[in-house]
Order: structure tokens, then sequence, then C-alpha cells
């Protein structure tokens, strides 16, 4: 995780002259190109380049007039936008890869068909992303492609807001969601598993989607994860999963997707036998 300011404008993607001039406006507030240009150090020649860049990712307003200025956004609309700015820049990527997929599969389909037609591929029972942006990408496409049921092992669903409109998605089309979280008399110290975090989420949960099933484990929980349309006759179900362990860091964990249908089999089973037998209702 990137620390202190030139972190947090690198997350952003800004190049150095867009960092160095977004930080000034938060700073100065609004004023002109000329004036920015002088006050940053940034060549005149390059600064309205610099602000057409920023005011295209929405970072930075043009106020009109003569001669025209600039206003950065607030703070927090900058984070909003640029996460936005990231979502679209994915359905863009998503929606080419669909144009290209009968032709690329039509090109190379034949030839991975061809040159596999005496090897018996191996069924791969886990493949890894890191934890983060990439495994709530992941647990959201889980609720997307939910059929009839989720369950979700967790400690605090402290990574609630990254996925609620696929959990809304899902409740709205009628599937069955069940919540295990860790008893707030287990949680860590760590911020992220504060109790107090742990019940607004609870409470948003209970008030906002009735229909969501909630209980606490009255033990440790081996491992947190998100499990999708398992069945015990092992020819379905996705999950993924992150095994406990306190010492290392999130930003450091990769958490596994299976889509063998045997193991979220058994997975479905300890969880209802912890929800059934060591696991108790909200107050």
């Amino acid at each position: 995780m990137s620390n202190g300011i030139g972190g947090w404008f690198e997350t952003l993607g800004l190049t150095e002259y867009e960092a160095t001039a977004l930080e000034e406006l938060l700073t100065l507030g609004r004023t002109t190109a000329p004036n920015l240009a002088e006050a940053t150090g940034i060549p005149k020649a390059r600064i309205y380049g610099v602000l057409d860049a920023l005011s295209d990712r929405g970072y930075v307003k043009v106020v009109p007039g003569r001669p025209k200025e600039y206003q950065a956004k607030p703070p927090d609309a900058i984070l909003d936008r640029a996460v936005e700015n990231h979502r679209q820049n994915f359905e863009l990527f998503a929606d080419r890869v669909a144009d290209m997929r009968e032709d690329f599969l039509a090109e190379f389909e034949p030839r991975f068909e061809a040159a596999s037609e005496d090897i018996r591929p191996a069924e791969e029972l886990f493949h890894v992303v890191d934890v983060g942006e990439s495994s709530e990408r992941e647990t959201r496409r889980l609720y997307r492609e939910a059929d009839e049921r989720v369950r979700v092992v967790t400690k605090s669903f402290e990574y609630f807001d990254a996925v609620e409109p696929a959990v809304e998605a899902a409740s709205e089309r009628g599937v069955d969601i069940s919540v295990l979280l860790l008893h707030p008399s287990e949680l860590s110290t760590d911020p992220r598993d504060e109790p107090a975090i742990q019940a607004d989420i609870v409470d948003r949960l209970t008030d906002e989607y009735p229909d969501v099933e909630i209980r606490f484990s009255t033990g440790k929980l081996p491992f947190r994860g998100t499990m999708v349309d398992p069945s015990m006759d092992y020819e379905s179900g996705t999950a993924i999963l992150l095994v406990e362990e306190e010492d290392v860091p999130n930003h450091m964990r990769q958490a596994a997707i299976t889509e063998n249908g045997s193991f979220v089999a058994g997975l479905n089973r300890y969880f209802e036998l912890i929800w059934e037998y060591e696991s108790e209702p909200p107050e």
C-alpha cells in the first residue's frame, strides 16, 4: 500500500506534473493556468495539457471566464471519481474482449483442441488472486453468478461496501444469502476488526437486507470466504477463500478460488455444521 502524498497521487495514476498541479490546486484554491505554472514550476508550454488531463479525469473543474480559472474538486469527490474511472476502464476493456471473443475462439479453439486431443488436461483445483481489489472483484462476480444461495464466512464483513451492489442484486433475484460472522468477543485488536465496525455492518444488513440471515460463530474460524451454489452431488459450486493467518497483513496475501464441486461441498458442509451447532443469532 502506497503511503504519503506522493504514493497517494501515484495510486490515482497521475504523472509527476499532474500530481504537482493537483496538490497545488488543493492548497491554493481557484487560480489561472499561468499562475499555477509559476507556483509549481511546471513549464507554461505544458500546464494547459496537464490541466486538461486532470479535468478529463474529473479531478479539476474549469471555471469559464477571461482568463478561465481552474479549481480542484473536493478530496472525497476526487477519490470517488478515481474509483469510477477505473470501473469505466474495466468495463471498456470487458466490452473489447466481448467484441473479439467470437473471432478469437474461432481462430484458436481448433488449434488448441488439435494440440490437446491426445492430452487429458488436469483439473485445476485452485487459482489465486491478490487480496484487496482483485479478491473483491472476484467476490462480486460470484454474487452476480449465484442462482440459488450464497454462504459467507467472515470476521466482521469489513469489505461489505466493496460488494454491496452485488449483494443487493443477488438479494433482489431471490438468492438465499447467509452470513456467518466471528463473534464480537473473538475479534482481534486489528482496527479493521473492531466490534463497532462489525456492529455497523450487522445493523445495515438487518435494516436494508432483512432477507439476509446472520449468525455469530461462537468459536474461531479457520478461513474466510464466499461459497456460491454448493451442491451435495459435487457437480456445481464456486468458492473464494482465505485461510486465517493473523500475522500476515492482507496486502501480502492471496485468496484461492475453486470451482471444484467436491471441495465447495466440503466447505459448505463445514458452514452448515457451524451454523447449526456452534453459532448464535444477533441479539
